[in-house]
């Protein structure tokens, strides 16, 4: 494997993908699902033994930053609501920027750390 791109996030995704349609296709009977396998299986493995470096680290990093913009905002909002008996959260009027202040304080007043607005909410 010298020289060799080897398998990544997106390999892993791919491989994981081509498994469930393999099971998928055990109760379906569908060779639709069953080529797609396989063409995911040979890209899996084409990927892995290609030697143009770049090109599969760019592939990899689009695929990240998909994967981020889906998941980044269930992963704060799940953060938010770990946080939520301690904390109250705000937006920004003029950034949207999330803001976190303590709660129980009474009337506050909140000045965003993006932009430097300053506006009263009660916490």
């Amino acid at each position: 494997m010298a020289g060799r791109y080897g398998a990544d996030q997106l390999s892993r995704f791919l491989s994981f993908a081509a498994l469930v349609l393999i099971v998928l296709n055990l109760f379906f009977r569908s060779s639709v699902l069953w080529v797609l396998a396989l063409v995911l299986l040979v890209l899996v493995y084409v990927r892995m033994f290609s030697k143009n470096l770049e090109r599969r680290r760019m592939e990899n990093e689009t695929y990240l930053r998909w994967k981020y913009k889906l998941t980044g905002g269930v992963r704060n909002w799940l953060d938010r609501q770990k946080q939520r008996r301690d904390y109250v959260f705000f937006r920004c009027p003029a950034c949207h920027a999330m803001l976190r202040v303590p709660r129980g304080k009474g009337k506050i007043r909140v000045t965003c750390r993006k932009c430097g607005n300053a506006f009263e909410r009660k916490t």
